[in-house]
């Protein structure tokens, strides 16, 4: 008798998530590393300056990644415990919850042992700020506010296309989220060729920093602070940030933690104005650990609800 799985794509969500949760990212031949390599590739071939080259670069590869979750789901349409391994497979390349928080630890643990020299170098993994700027008080700003945001874009978001879409979804995600993050800057040679990598960015998290940001105001008594003033936070402070999806998770955690973020923030030769978000103190090191913890809780919660999404809709399925 063959054996089955009940629902796949919940499953495969469920074993992607305990596997980014228990090991992280690959150390080598990471997938994501290598798409970055072909848009790479791809930004020397087809760079302009200007808008419909950039569009072009999102179309093409957007539309390979999402072409080949197609295919694998198609090539697995018949074999549901091949279709729950390759969701799992997925998943566990596009989830970044665990590398997330272990980069953000060890920042803290260099402010710690008031090592600033190493903290600059290792801020550079989690954000793309000139450390030579940074203080102590702006490195741990900065990881608080990595943290945040890449709760959203690196846990919630791949989770939630993952329950909506499945493979296709899981790569088409973190294929537009990856070419915001190379392409998507407001720099002199990304203005243009980078605005269709930045909107469709904020287009497909839409919805996941909006759930981000409601599980962050309910969790935030878990975390020494009050849903209330997380929620008067948000409302008050998000629109200042710049980003339309950043601004609610950042104030999120700001109002969560009983801190402040926002600010202005150098980048290169440039400088960008994130506004004040919260009331608090500004964070130290040990709203890093904080923050990381938070992180993994959302994580946990929006997996839950997640998996169980992807359960209930193939229930619905089966009993039409």
């Amino acid at each position: 008798m063959r054996f089955t799985v009940p629902a796949p794509r919940a499953f495969g969500l469920l074993l992607g998530y305990l596997a980014d949760l228990a090991v992280g990212d690959p150390g080598r031949w990471h997938p994501v590393a290598g798409f970055g390599r072909v848009a790479l590739l791809a930004e020397r071939r087809w760079y302009a300056d200007r808008r419909d080259a950039g569009a072009l670069q999102v179309g093409v590869l957007v539309g390979a990644a999402v072409g080949a979750g197609v295919v694998l789901e198609w090539v697995a349409r018949d074999r549901p415990l091949l279709r729950m391994g390759v969701t799992a497979a997925a998943a566990w390349a596009v989830l970044g919850g665990r590398s997330l928080r272990r980069e953000a630890v060890a920042v803290g643990g260099h402010l710690e042992r008031d090592d600033l020299a190493a903290a600059r170098v290792q801020i550079t993994h989690l954000v793309g700020r000139n450390p030579d700027t940074l203080n102590a008080a702006g490195i741990a700003r900065a990881a608080v506010e990595s943290v945040a945001e890449n709760t959203s874009d690196a846990v919630v978001g791949p989770l939630c296309w993952g329950a909506l879409a499945g493979v296709p979804g899981l790569l088409g995600y973190r294929a537009i989220n990856t070419l915001d993050a190379m392409v998507g800057h407001r720099s002199e040679r990304y203005r243009r060729f980078g605005w269709a990598a930045a909107r469709v960015d904020d287009v497909a998290n839409l919805l996941p920093s909006r759930i981000s940001t409601a599980v962050v105001i309910a969790l935030a008594p878990a975390f020494g602070g009050r849903w209330g003033r997380s929620l008067r936070v948000v409302r008050r402070d998000a629109g200042r940030h710049p980003s339309p999806n950043a601004g609610p998770v950042e104030s999120a955690f700001a109002g969560a933690l009983g801190v402040t973020l926002g600010g202005v923030n150098t980048y290169g030769d440039t400088s960008e104005d994130r506004g004040t978000l919260g009331d608090g103190p500004p964070p130290g090191v040990a709203d890093i650990f904080r923050a990381t913890g938070l992180s993994e809780a959302v994580g946990a919660v929006v997996a839950t609800g997640a998996v169980g999404f992807a359960a209930a809709t193939a229930t619905r399925r089966r009993s039409r």
